[in-house]
This record gives C-alpha cells, structure tokens and sequence, in this order.
C-alpha cells in the first residue's frame, strides 16, 4: 500500500520521496505491462515509459481516485497504444526443470501446460475483454478500479469480464479436448 504522505511530498518536490515512491510501483508497473504485452523487451520498455510519465506528471495526480488506480490507467494506456502499433507475437517461455526426488515431474508438467493454455486463451481475447481480465484476476483490481483505470461504466466491465469468462471457459475446453490452437 503506497502511503498517501510519500505521494503527497513527491507532489510537492521531494526528490528523494519521488524516487521512493517509484522504487516502490517498479515491479507492479513491469508486471502489468508484461501481462498485458507477454514481451519482456515490451514490458520493459513500456514499464520506463510509464514510470517516465509518472515522475514528469507527478503534479497532476489528484486524490480523486487511489494512486495505484492513476498508476494503471497511465500502464494500460501505454501498453495500449504500444499493442496497437505492434500486433503481439507468441512467445514461448523457457523452464528450467530442476529434477529430484520429491518433485512430481507429470504434475509439474501439466501445470505448465495449463499455464501456457490459460495465457494463450487470454491472448486470444479481444484487447477490451483482456484488460479487464488482466486487472481482475492477476492484478487483483476490484470491479470499481478496473472501471476507473480504464475510464469505464462499472456495468460495461461487468459485462466484459462475464464474457470473457465465457469465452476463456469455451477456449480452455477446446483446448483440453485437444482442439487447434492459434
């Protein structure tokens, strides 16, 4: 939780709670670009620019809503628009196994494979009803955040993650009766 005193004195020029405070939002920045962009050079890149655009427009966050709802709105933005100049390219993750005794190979396997299923079916999503799902269920955002971070009626997100479900439940059975992916 970001102390509302930190925000307060990086607004008021405190370089070293400036600073401070964007130590603290680094890892959430990053993570949230790379859900949504499944790039690390992307997320990366992304991550700089929103924490750039945060230590230059620091002053013009007001305590409307929470900090970290500003922070997102400012993250998906430009993951956004970097998503719509680049189409995303599929990429798969290498894992190290690191195989002993009391690992369960078979079960680690599946996990994976059940990981990679769930990221690709959220590829598949259209953009709108990926945000959504990525802020509700990886970042854990309430309903009320997600709609203000990406500046929508609480029903349209509702209604967003509703289909979403559904369409992820219908690409995950699809999956699992060995359907074609991609």
């Amino acid at each position: 939780m970001i102390a509302p005193e930190l925000v307060r004195a990086a607004q008021a020029g405190d370089r070293d709670a400036l600073i401070t405070l964007l130590r603290e939002i680094e890892s959430h920045v990053y993570r949230t670009a790379f859900y949504i962009l499944n790039n690390e050079q992307d997320a990366l890149d992304a991550s700089q620019e929103a924490l750039l655009r945060i230590y230059t427009k620091i002053h013009s966050y007001e305590e409307k809503a929470l900090f970290k709802t500003w922070v997102q709105r400012i993250v998906t933005n430009i993951c956004i628009d970097k998503f719509r100049k680049t189409k995303p390219t599929v990429s798969i993750d290498e894992h190290e196994m690191i195989f002993t005794a009391d690992h369960n190979v078979e079960h680690e396997m599946l996990n994976g494979y059940l990981a990679q299923d769930i990221r690709e079916a959220i590829d598949k999503l259209p953009e709108h009803h990926r945000s959504v799902v990525i802020l509700r269920y990886l970042q854990d955002f309430s309903y009320h955040e997600i709609a203000e971070s990406l500046n929508l009626p609480l029903n349209t997100v509702k209604s967003y993650l509703f289909r979403a479900r559904h369409t992820l439940q219908s690409l995950l059975q699809d999956y699992q009766k060995g359907g074609v992916r991609g």
